[in-house]
């Protein structure tokens, strides 16, 4: 039996994943077990390692990284069609999908679950969109697919944080400090993002929006607890939708953003849904996010698709 396969992806957490390894690796092993791990070497490995070993019949493949990371290791298991396990090691700048399936942040904390933890089978969700040349991709995601001024927020995020803020700092506090200052660029320079939008079988319908979240997970954007009451095996997205309410009132408003506590403000939209088409009203250049990552354009389709991936999560107490 081939041993739990490891993909590091030393970029996460800009590029602290590669200084913190020696320590990660080192907990992994005492609260763990034996592992073979392999480095990413650009965009889009950690789906390519992670299929190919998934067909090799490896039984359980870690990501070691931030939700990018995890997100690709899991395309990788679900292209591959295999009944692969998921595992999960934090080392990233946002960690939102962690959050909702409660891993913890400390690697040997983590470790252990990876050990003691039990399996669970959940939902995922795939995409459908328009990439830069006109074609269609599809590609699967675990947390929350967006789009509006949260696109807008993750690019600002990747392009580096404010020039104030410190290269070097706890991930919790850099990750957050780069979030929110990219969320207050954007808020104050935003358009309304004007869409058609289609929940199920209804009629398709006009909506202009700030954002708009298809949310599998509850956690996005570095710690907003944007869907509070998404379930990862209901078979269901939650999609909020954000009105356009204007700059000042969505950045006074973000606290709430944080803690779940938005969805009974005036403006905000909450349905459940198991498919989403999106497209846009004009010819307004609609960026989507999709874990994290910038992959595409509107127009989109969204589908979930029921207890589709298994992944390693905390003993039920």
């Amino acid at each position: 039996m081939s041993l739990p396969l490891v993909i590091i992806n030393p970029e996460s957490a800009a590029g602290g994943t590669r200084e913190a390894w020696p320590k990660i690796a080192s907990d992994l092993a005492t609260h763990f077990g034996s592992f073979t791990p392999k480095f990413t070497r650009h965009p889009g490995d950690g789906s390519e390692l992670a299929a190919s070993a998934a067909r090799k019949g490896t039984k359980l493949i870690i990501a070691c990284g931030g939700d990018g990371t995890i997100s690709e290791v899991a395309n990788g298991i679900l292209s591959a069609g295999s009944d692969t396990e998921l595992g999960i090691l934090p080392s990233g700048t946002g960690g939102d999908f962690r959050k909702t399936i409660g891993i913890p942040a400390r690697s040997s904390d983590a470790a252990r679950i990876l050990r003691d933890g039990q399996p669970r089978l959940i939902d995922v969700g795939r995409i459908t969109f328009t990439r830069d040349d006109g074609e269609q991709e599809s590609r699967y995601f675990l947390g929350v697919a967006s789009f509006g001024m949260s696109a807008d927020v993750i690019a600002r995020v990747k392009q580096g944080g404010p020039d104030w803020l410190p290269a070097k700092g706890p991930k919790w506090l850099t990750g957050r400090v780069s979030f929110g200052a990219a969320m207050l660029q954007t808020a104050l320079r935003m358009e309304p993002t004007r869409v058609i939008l289609q929940i199920d079988d209804d009629q398709p319908r006009h909506l202009t929006v700030a954002n708009l979240c298809v949310a599998n997970a509850r956690y996005f954007g570095g710690g907003m607890k944007i869907a509070p009451d998404a379930k990862l095996s209901d078979g269901k997205f939650d999609v909020i939708s954000i009105g356009d309410l204007g700059a000042a009132r969505i950045l006074g408003n973000a606290p709430r953003l944080y803690v779940g506590a938005h969805l009974g403000m005036a403006g905000v939209g909450h349905m459940l849904a198991g498919k989403i088409i999106a497209r846009p009203i004009e010819d307004q250049r609609i960026e989507i996010e999709v874990d994290g990552e910038i992959p595409g354009l509107l127009p989109a389709t969204f589908q979930i698709l029921p207890k589709a991936l298994r992944v390693r999560c905390p003993r039920a107490s």
